[in-house]
């Protein structure tokens, strides 16, 4: 049985590669899942995530804001408070990323045991465990519109 591929270059397949990008994007998934259990202000989500920069964590919320997964409400406080929150869609994501995660931690000691023994086997034969086995990360990079791009400055 021959499946007949959409062309890539179309809109609709554009549309959505952009749209997975974001959604395979691994702080978009920690987000989602950490507000799947309710709405978390900024630094409430920074220090769960670990690792991420404020800048990509504005970065990454805004994306999800824009793309209507998550609201952000703006509390008439001093100092000001904010909260993000999934929305219905965003809820949709998260129903859709929890068996994800969840498959994850279920498997996890399995997989770094794999890790090791892997790399074990190739530093003995004398390969390094990131050589040519793993696309280099310029290669794994996907289109991601929300993610900032370093840009030279002349």
């Amino acid at each position: 049985m021959t499946v007949q591929l959409p062309d890539p270059a179309t809109g609709d397949c554009l549309a959505v590669r952009s749209i997975l990008a974001l959604v395979a994007d691994k702080w978009t998934v920690l987000i989602v899942v950490l507000l799947g259990d309710g709405p978390k202000r900024f630094n409430e989500i920074k220090r769960m995530v670990g690792g991420i920069s404020q800048r990509m964590l504005t970065f990454t919320l805004r994306g999800l804001e824009r793309d209507g997964l998550v609201t952000r409400t703006v509390f008439p406080t001093s100092p000001q408070r904010v909260e993000y929150e999934l929305t219905k869609r965003g809820s949709g994501l998260w129903e859709a990323v929890e068996p994800l995660g969840l498959w994850a931690r279920t498997h996890v000691n399995e997989i770094l045991k794999a890790r090791q023994q892997f790399d074990q086997k190739n530093l003995s034969t004398g390969k390094h465990p990131s050589s040519a086995s793993f696309p280099s990360r310029s290669a794994r990079a996907a289109v991601n519109p929300y993610r900032p791009t370093q840009r030279s400055v002349k």
